[in-house]
């Protein structure tokens, strides 16, 4: 996946538009306004230009609010909450393969109704905003630079990664029903980084290490800022930087990580105090998974072929 280098520049225009967002749910006291993919989706087309992000604009506003409005409506269905996630990722699997969109962030707006409760058509206006105005953004960057821009034509979702995400994701909601911690089926960010690291033919366990750690470490900064700071907006003026800082020290650019400050804010009591935990276990499980898949099977098939 081909991104740009940031500049402080790209940074702040995308961080003021973070921030707008929550200063915004702070007028209208609606915590359904703050959408934490919307950070990730900022920092990947705005501050680092992901190539495949931003190769088809129009797709920034139809696969996340289309996923959106799956989990909105699930949400509304009389059945629990492991099997409102299984279904909602099955159905925006769906999608995303209808639309040949490969966004990972669309399973994070997807899931955010169901973790969240959303009930309010706020929501759904407030995603129908956020992606247009995304859009709109990245046409204008395209339409203002004379030199070419390089972009990468989203590859179509395979079969068998279609497979592999579905039989992972089933596996990882069953065993956190089992634990009886339900409600740590979905965790969007980490939903989001396994997606696009299961289509990366290079993707390794030094990856997988450093993928953890930022993740662990944006999901810590969310929960320490708020419980410090006590409000929305002071907290995400503090804690998005200092992700931005984590990567930066990590070499990575990790949209989906500037995701956790945000989803700390609009976390349900009983998820916002497990939260880094959870993104511990859930990372360690889909990452640890995919470079066992990758990396140990191959090798004792090697040895188990050689004797």
């Amino acid at each position: 996946m081909q991104t740009a280098q940031p500049s402080f520049r790209r940074y702040l225009i995308g961080w003021a538009l973070v921030l707008t967002m929550v200063a915004s749910a702070t007028w209208l006291g609606d915590v359904e306004v703050i959408l934490p993919e919307i950070g990730a989706l900022t920092a990947g087309t705005w501050v680092y230009r992901k190539a495949d992000w931003i190769a088809q604009p129009a797709k920034l506003f139809w696969a996340p609010s289309g996923t959106a409005v799956i989990g909105f409506l699930i949400n509304r269905l009389p059945i629990n909450y492991p099997l409102k996630v299984i279904l909602g990722l099955l159905l925006m699997l769906v999608l995303l393969k209808q639309l040949r969109s490969n966004l990972a962030p669309s399973f994070a707006t997807g899931l955010l109704p169901i973790i969240i409760n959303a009930t309010h058509w706020s929501f759904i206006i407030a995603i129908f905003f956020w992606t247009l105005t995304l859009m709109v953004g990245v046409r204008w960057q395209k339409a203002r630079v004379t030199a070419p821009v390089q972009t990468v034509e989203p590859a179509a979702i395979h079969g068998w990664q279609m497979l592999g995400f579905t039989v992972l994701a089933l596996g990882w909601v069953g065993a956190v029903w089992l634990a009886g911690q339900p409600q740590m089926a979905g965790i969007p960010p980490v939903i989001v980084v396994f997606f696009e690291a299961l289509q990366n033919p290079n993707y390794n366990h030094r990856v997988a290490w450093r993928q953890w750690v930022a993740l662990v470490g944006a999901a810590s900064i969310g929960v320490v800022s708020y419980l410090l700071l006590g409000a929305w907006l002071p907290a995400a003026v503090v804690s998005l930087p200092l992700v931005y800082g984590l990567l930066r020290g990590l070499k990575l650019q990790l949209p989906a990580a500037f995701a956790f400050p945000l989803l700390a804010l609009v976390l349900p009591q009983r998820m916002f105090t497990t939260l880094p935990l959870a993104a511990a276990l859930a990372a360690g499980f889909f990452l640890g998974s995919l470079v066992l898949y990758r990396e140990v099977l191959p090798l004792l098939y090697a040895r188990l072929v050689s004797d």
